[in-house]
């Protein structure tokens, strides 16, 4: 699974209709939230810094919410931007999750235990699981 990393507004016109998961490294306005859905209509999840994602505003939020997009709190550790665009998760996750899964641990103890263990946020793991 490929996140894709956007530093800057100006980035965003530059976006495949095909991405999935963005995570905007900026604080967004509504403006550049509505530009990115235009951009991406196949978009399923926006992710952001927690520090940002208390700034969007309610009418933003209800958007995506209506849009069905998720709006995901955390941050990429570690990507650098200047070699991939991408920030990867690695299939390991996932079959780490459908691991703890048949050991029968509940939902919430996955999300917790997965998101100590890989570094993900617990949103980003929960949107994992649900999707």
């Amino acid at each position: 699974m490929k996140i894709r990393v956007v530093s800057s507004k100006e980035e965003i016109g530059t976006l495949k209709e095909s991405e999935e998961i963005v995570h905007l490294a900026f604080r967004p306005s509504n403006k550049d939230i509505f530009k990115l859905i235009i951009s991406c209509p196949n978009v399923k999840a926006v992710h952001i810094p927690s520090s940002y994602k208390k700034t969007i505003s309610s009418s933003a939020q209800m958007y995506l919410s209506m849009e069905g997009i998720a709006l995901l709190e955390g941050d990429v550790w570690g990507h650098r931007k200047d070699i991939n665009e991408y920030s990867e998760i690695s299939p390991r996750v996932f079959d780490h999750i459908k691991e703890l899964r048949s050991e029968g641990l509940s939902e919430q103890d996955i999300i917790e235990k997965v998101a100590r263990e890989s570094g993900l946020s617990s949103d980003l793991v929960t949107f994992f699981m649900t999707n």
